[in-house]
């Protein structure tokens, strides 16, 4: 029986650009630049506007993908070690934004929990959101920080700082040529 949450019903977003932003975040902190929250918030907020009516959405929904893909990357790779993706992944994230009070709120915490469990499970990870209501305002930068996290912790298991961004690039060109 197919779930109304299975991500062939979901928009795929701006991926593009939400990738350039999980990019840039990666790279900045790779390079150990220390741009302040304020700063990085400033740049964010700017991009957004420049988006347009709608391009908040699109990227919102791309990150969604991103959130998908990557945990798709993450299951096949732990599967291929027999093990779980969500009883190795969920714990070590879940514990990583408690450390980031700043950046996620302790109540934004379940939902990207079970986003990432959604996602584990191969359902869309937007399309699980709204069933539960239109996304908040506070949830903004916890999906962001969740994106990053996994494109982090990709690049960690591959010992390659650009592999979850590259791993999406091809894939994006990959769908452009086919």
């Amino acid at each position: 029986m197919s779930s109304p949450c299975d991500p062939k019903y979901a928009p795929a977003g701006d991926v593009g650009a939400a990738l350039m932003m999980i990019d840039s975040r990666l790279k900045s902190v790779y390079d150990g630049k220390s741009d302040t929250e304020a700063e990085q918030q400033a740049l964010t907020d700017q991009f957004t506007e420049s988006l347009g009516p709608g391009g908040a959405d699109a990227v919102l929904d791309g990150t969604c993908t991103l959130i998908f893909m990557f945990m798709k990357w993450l299951r096949m790779a732990y599967e291929d070690h027999d093990k779980d993706v969500i009883e190795y992944v969920v714990p070590n994230l879940v514990a990583t934004m408690g450390m980031m009070p700043r950046s996620v709120r302790p109540e934004a915490i379940p939902t990207m929990a079970g986003l990432l469990v959604a996602a584990g499970t191969g359902l869309s990870p937007s399309l699980w959101r709204k069933q539960y209501g239109y996304w908040t305002e506070d949830e903004m930068t916890p999906l962001e920080a969740t994106a990053f996290l996994l494109a982090e912790h990709i690049n960690r298991l591959t010992d390659d700082r650009d592999f979850a961004t590259r791993m999406i690039a091809e894939a994006l060109t990959e769908a452009d040529e086919g």
